[in-house]
């Protein structure tokens, strides 16, 4: 299934993707996706509905971020092989983790804004996995397990911010705008192998990104055990798990996002984002 959120920013109802591609409401069902909805068990009675008794949301409506009431929003770094190369760094022995303020969360065609003081915004495609079930000290054969299920996540960046403030990648990746989730959470059922699917970033039509989550060094199993070993993960938590190579700091030379750019970006069988980058 395709679960989204459609509607004005704070205003935005549930709704879910039928199989012509129209958007149904599901707002009658359940209250948002987010929190317990997130369960194997809602998932499972949304799975059995008619969609074809929903109302259909008409038009083309903002499509907000897939996941509502975010509590953790985790980044793993350096996850990619070949983007660790491209970065001139050694693969970590084990999971780089940074956090993205919640703040930064919006919409997958959203506007993104470029901070003030910034000399180095740049883009990151990435596989988001949406937690369902909480878990803690999970090991790797059960992980997924907890997973509900998929959506593509732009980890945008302040390179500056990031690598020359004092050390701290928070202030590097969290400005508002710096996280367009969605535009859908796909379930788990329907990305048998998370490890297998193709992803893009495309600026101004030129493609920058074009990878795999094959190349990841640590696979989302990996991820999920390792990150309820040092915290519990609770329903709606969002964890974006590194980017393939291509981003802007990786170019020759060094090239990032200014106002009036188009970012597209997206990952097989999760959609695609849109965005149009302006001052902050």
């Amino acid at each position: 299934m395709k679960l989204l959120r459609v509607g004005a920013l704070g205003a935005e109802k549930p709704a879910i993707l039928d199989d012509d591609g129209k958007i149904r409401d599901l707002s009658g069902v359940i209250d948002d996706v987010a929190g317990d909805n997130l369960s194997d068990v809602t998932i499972s009675k949304l799975r059995d509905l008619d969609l074809s008794s929903l109302p259909a949301i008409e038009g083309s409506p903002r499509i907000g971020a897939c996941v509502a009431n975010v509590g953790k929003f985790i980044c793993i770094g350096l996850n990619y092989a070949d983007h660790a190369a491209e970065a001139g760094m050694d693969l970590p022995q084990e999971p780089v983790v940074f956090f993205k303020a919640t703040s930064a969360i919006m919409g997958a065609n959203d506007d993104v804004e470029i901070p003030r003081n910034s000399v180095k915004t740049d883009w990151e495609v990435e596989l988001g996995v949406v937690i369902g079930k909480a878990a803690k000290y999970v090991n790797v054969e059960d992980a997924l397990d907890h997973v509900a299920g998929y959506c593509v996540v732009n980890d945008l960046s302040e390179r500056d911010f990031q690598l020359h403030r004092s050390g701290q990648w928070v202030k590097g990746k969290s400005a508002d705008t710096f996280g367009p989730i969605g535009p859908y959470l796909v379930t788990r059922d329907e990305v048998p192998d998370p490890q297998n699917l193709d992803m893009y970033l495309e600026v101004n039509g030129k493609r920058y990104q074009n990878g795999s989550t094959k190349t990841m060094h640590f696979n989302v199993a990996t991820v999920v055990s390792h990150l309820s070993q040092f915290m519990s993960l609770q329903p709606g938590d969002v964890i974006s798990t590194g980017t393939p190579p291509g981003v802007g700091m990786g170019q020759k030379p060094e090239t990032y996002l200014k106002v009036g750019d188009k970012i597209e970006l997206g990952i097989s069988g999760l959609g695609t984002q849109v965005q149009t980058v302006i001052q902050g």
